[in-house]
């Protein structure tokens, strides 16, 4: 067993989407979860950060550089890694997978141009840089972007 593996015991994690305020039988009546009395317990609580005027926590720290929202997290891998394959396989993201050389595709797959490849293969890739491309059809390969 490792930390990775932990699961919490079957039935003893409930979802949150029951009904809340819906009688004493339901288990979550009269108060709804929101306890006694209290800024909490009432509509219009403040919202999530409210230092009750206090200068909120993320409006103190400082913010630095730019965080683009449209970012997209790439894959790179080098030809030199694809001579694991055999020669005139057809290589995919599923195949890079099970090979065990990525883990998760994230936003794409990148095949880039650094090392050498020997054998005949089909890449199919989000996106391959110039080097690679040429690297790989020079031994009678394909390249197929997907």
């Amino acid at each position: 067993m490792e930390l990775s593996n932990l699961r919490p015991a079957e039935g003893s994690v409930q979802s949150d989407n029951f009904r809340r305020g819906r009688g004493h039988g339901s288990g979550n009546g009269k108060t709804a979860g929101k306890g006694h009395k209290g800024q909490k317990a009432r509509s219009g609580a403040p919202r999530p950060g409210f230092e009750g005027g206090q200068m909120p926590l993320f409006r103190r720290l400082p913010k630095r550089g730019f965080k683009n929202i449209n970012h997209k997290e790439i894959v790179g891998i080098n030809v030199s890694v694809l001579d694991v394959f055999e020669d005139g396989a057809v290589v995919d993201i599923d195949a890079l997978k099970a090979q065990g050389i990525i883990k998760k595709e994230l936003d794409g797959v990148k095949i880039l141009g650094n090392g050498e490849i020997t054998k005949k293969l089909t890449v199919k890739a989000n996106a391959f840089s110039a080097a690679a491309k040429e690297k790989i059809e020079n031994v009678g390969g394909t390249t197929e972007v997907i």
